[in-house]
């Protein structure tokens, strides 16, 4: 059984995300304000945390990069409709996903299935053949889904991974960006192009010793992105 976390400090938004994810035999935790969303997240494994970007005592984005120091699991923010800088700062801070307010109950359940899908195939993926690349300084462990450089962890968000896998795995193959959005986050997702740039910036800032002179994840001026091995 899934489990969720649901965080909003509107009480009628909780309970009508809680009543129907638990429709889809999920099982819902809930918590109002930020404080109380991290000392569940550091208590439970949660698949997917749903993250409302105004909250009490500590916001969404603080909430986040709390999160992302101890846990990779799957982050989809709840911001303000047409608020752009809310879904690029939720990128930049690690999330993975974000739907807009007001939105479709069905488009939340959409984008929740579709991060466990990809979650479940990447662990069939993993089972089915235990390897690891190494490049440079730089191995990725593909089984543990972990990165390392100069034998020291790197903590990566899953899209982070996901992107650096394909990447690393297809070397000096020039992917678009709306390829990259396509192949990393789904046919489905309906985001635009600056998610990827966004999620390459954060990976280089990473893996890379000099993020504005990569080793590694180049960019192909006017094409896309890719990997010199």
């Amino acid at each position: 059984m899934a489990r969720v976390l649901v965080v909003d400090d509107e009480k009628m938004i909780v309970k009508g995300l809680k009543f129907s994810l638990e429709q889809e035999q999920m099982q819902v935790d809930c918590a109002y304000d930020g404080e109380e969303a991290i000392q569940l997240a550091k208590q439970n494994a949660y698949d997917v945390v749903l993250l409302d970007v105004m909250l009490p005592k500590y916001d969404g984005f603080q909430v986040l990069q709390q999160i992302r120091e101890f846990s990779s699991m799957p982050v989809i923010m709840l911001t303000a409709k047409g608020d752009d800088m809310d879904k690029i700062l939720g990128l930049e801070y690690g999330a993975d996903d974000y739907v807009t307010k007001p939105f479709n109950i069905l488009e939340v359940k959409a984008r929740i299935k579709a991060i466990m899908r990809r979650t479940r195939t990447a662990a069939k993926e993993e089972d089915a053949s235990s390897k690891s690349i190494t490049v440079g300084d730089m191995t990725l462990d593909l089984d543990g889904r972990r990165v390392f450089i100069q034998g020291k962890e790197v903590n990566l968000t899953a899209k982070e991974f996901d992107l650096l896998e394909l990447l690393v795995t297809n070397p000096n193959k020039v992917y678009s960006r709306e390829s990259l959005l396509q192949l990393v986050w789904g046919y489905e997702y309906p985001g635009d192009v600056r998610t990827v740039d966004v999620h390459i910036r954060r990976l280089r800032e990473k893996i890379e010793t000099n993020p504005s002179e990569p080793k590694y994840v180049h960019t192909k001026w006017g094409v896309g992105y890719y990997f010199k091995k």
